[in-house]
């Protein structure tokens, strides 16, 4: 027996790449209250789009009615896009009436995808699509292997929506929601590191300890209330562990002005 003809099997050229795909939020009721409106927006967001991807070294794949799709052979490239799309079109969105904005919502995923002609294929694609779906208005979720990827290149807050069943994808796939609180230029951080609402990192808690008042006639007392201050600052020293003996001396400090300046 034969073995298969080898010129009868189709080459199938294949490449790993980063794919960001894009949507328009409520795109069925801006339509319904005003098509031509409606068209005209998007044919300039999707413009501007264009030009950032362009910019990002990046390249539109399709757009279909309010979808963009678009590939990149760099997956910080892709997400930083992805930003810079959002900032740009929320600007825009900013002079308009809520009801009118018209707000994507982008999914950035990597994985390999089949290449023919310009158009590419594939689960790559697929799940790009249905992280995209997860994101909201504005904003931009990614695959877990895109966030593994920019963890320590870009300065992006990437927060967990844990593992995700996907519509026709068989395993489970790890989404993030970019918070883009800082960009690219500053310290890397990790989408593991822990953060802390409301307090900037460069900013240190700190206690001060006012004077007790003698409250008798008896000056002789007045000691007594000095000895106290100094007690609470030096049980807080051995109790709160993150202030630092500097912070506690400036308190002290403080304190002593106070005195003084009553």
């Amino acid at each position: 027996m034969s073995g298969p003809d080898d010129s009868s099997v189709a080459h199938v050229d294949r490449r790993l790449a980063a794919i960001l795909s894009a949507d328009v939020k409520e795109y069925s009721r801006l339509m319904g209250a005003d098509d031509v409106g409606t068209v005209d927006m998007l044919t300039t967001y999707r413009t501007a789009m264009t030009e950032l991807i362009s910019e990002h070294r990046g390249r539109v794949v399709d757009a279909p009615g309010d979808n963009l799709l678009a590939e990149f052979s760099s997956v910080v490239d892709a997400v930083q896009c992805s930003v810079s799309i959002q900032e740009e079109l929320n600007a825009r969105n900013a002079d308009l009436s809520v009801d009118r904005r018209m707000d994507f919502r982008i999914g950035v995923n990597l994985g390999e995808v089949i290449v023919e002609g310009d158009r590419i294929y594939g689960d790559g694609v697929n799940i790009a699509a249905r992280v995209q779906a997860l994101a909201e208005g504005g904003g931009v979720c990614i695959s877990g292997a895109v966030c593994d990827e920019i963890s320590s290149k870009l300065s992006l807050d990437c927060e967990p929506l844990g593992e995700q069943t996907l519509k026709n994808i068989d395993e489970a796939v790890r989404v993030y929601r970019v918070r883009a609180s800082t960009r690219s230029g500053a310290a890397p951080r990790s989408h593991s590191a822990e953060t802390h609402p409301g307090l900037a990192s460069s900013e240190k808690p700190s206690v001060a300890v006012l004077p007790f008042a003698n409250m008798s006639d008896d000056p002789e007392q007045e000691h007594f209330t000095d000895g106290i201050t100094e007690d609470i600052i030096t049980d807080l020293s051995k109790v709160v562990g993150s202030l630092s003996s500097r912070g506690l001396q400036s308190s002290r400090t403080r304190t002593e002005r106070s005195r003084f300046q009553t």
